[in-house]
């Protein structure tokens, strides 16, 4: 199935032959202990998993299909997005080593290598978000071991050269993990751009539908293979049949969603572009982003997450906009089927060089809506908003 497209191969993949007669999907079994026929049977686990841990149908069919679509020789599961960002950093790193990462990094991560590893001896160091890939590794040191790696940037979606950094820090013996939940697998191929291992939060756009918790973390170099695989099991990550199940059932229609929903936001965002109250629109995909030609060059779509910049303003101002709204959901996450939106600016201070804005920071997500029908749901916002500006 090489030579097929990612929309036709994760199809293909649930109805190839030779399996005998099965259902579509992999059942959903539910199992801690699993049973043998005989004592000598216990421990070989050619015969299946050995105990619940290891997985069933379900999340052995969604492992597959994730290395399949990551080009990946290794998939390991882990119950949110954020443990799996965490687990390829735990494994490839001891105490006395540093991060690189950018400061645009997404904020419970940064709070895992501020609190969490730095109380264990790994430090993190952060780049500016707008640095190119050349600047970044630059400021490798001697004990730089890992680079986490966000293109585009969380919130405020800074672009970097993914090849040219990758290549850089593979001259440089430091491996480097990408979080690859805004291109879902699709929009981006990291390993095949040179990337060490690849994280998504499948909780987005490949669940789609706003009602799991689960990562992926996919990799193919032999040494971290044995690396992660150790982790993983030391640590006792597993996660849901269900869940499983779920994002499985996602990912066949995750193609389609993806493009609708881009299609989707660069009608939206473009026309928030044009308004009076709008200062700037960040996103790559967008003619005049500064990401927007490495975006063209390297990714094949986009994300429907983007944020925007309000000219003037505050706090008040921001609230009465989204209070005003009644298509757009207010809650954190992404990649659903609905809109969401949510004011950001306050996530700014933690980092250690906080851009420049005009105005609020909002982050808005485009769902599966008709794009006129939101559009006229944020008229009523910017209407709110006017009043509150007086």
């Amino acid at each position: 199935m090489d030579l097929l497209s990612d929309r036709t191969r994760l199809i293909a993949a649930a109805t190839r032959r030779g399996e005998g007669r099965r259902p579509v999907n992999p059942p959903i079994e539910r199992a801690s202990t699993m049973l043998s026929d005989a004592v000598g049977d216990m421990r070989d686990a050619s015969l299946g998993p050995l105990y619940g841990i290891d997985g069933t149908a379900s999340q052995d069919g969604l492992r597959r299909a994730i290395s399949d679509l990551e080009g990946a020789e290794s998939c390991w599961l882990a119950p949110s997005g954020l443990a799996a960002v965490t687990l390829p950093l735990l494994a490839l790193t001891k105490p006395g080593d540093e991060i690189l990462t950018t400061d645009a990094v997404y904020g419970p991560v940064r709070r895992f290598l501020t609190r969490y590893m730095a109380a264990r001896g790994v430090t993190a160091r952060f780049h500016p978000a707008e640095a190119s890939a050349e600047e970044v590794a630059a400021l490798v040191s001697d004990a730089t071991r890992l680079m986490l790696i966000e293109a585009p940037g969380s919130l405020t979606m800074e672009m970097i050269d993914v090849p040219l950094l990758a290549e850089a820090a593979r001259a440089r013996g430091v491996w480097t993990v990408m979080d690859n939940t805004w291109a879902a697998g699709l929009a981006f191929k990291p390993l095949a751009h040179g990337v060490d291992v690849s994280v998504q939060a499948l909780t987005k756009y490949a669940g789609g539908h706003s009602d799991l918790m689960l990562g992926a973390v996919s990799a193919s170099d032999p040494a971290l293979v044995k690396a992660i695989a150790e982790t993983y099991e030391d640590v006792g990550l597993c996660v849901s049949p269900d869940d499983a199940w779920l994002a499985l059932r996602g990912l066949r229609t995750l193609p389609l969603r993806y493009a609708e929903q881009q299609r989707s936001m660069m009608q939206v965002a473009t026309w928030l572009a044009d308004q009076a109250e709008v200062s700037r629109v960040l996103h790559p995909a967008l003619p005049g982003d500064p990401g927007h030609l490495l975006w063209s060059r390297d990714f094949t779509g986009a994300a429907s997450l983007f944020g925007v910049v309000m000219q003037g303003g505050d706090t008040q101002t921001a609230h009465a906009f989204l209070d005003a709204l009644s298509l757009f959901g207010l809650g954190y996450s992404w990649g659903g089927f609905e809109s969401l939106i949510t004011y950001e600016t306050p996530q700014m201070a933690f980092r250690v060089a906080p851009p420049t804005l005009e105005g609020p920071l909002l982050r808005l997500h485009i769902g599966l809506e008709s794009p006129s029908e939101l559009i006229a749901d944020l008229e009523i916002g910017l209407a709110a908003w006017r009043t509150a500006v007086g």
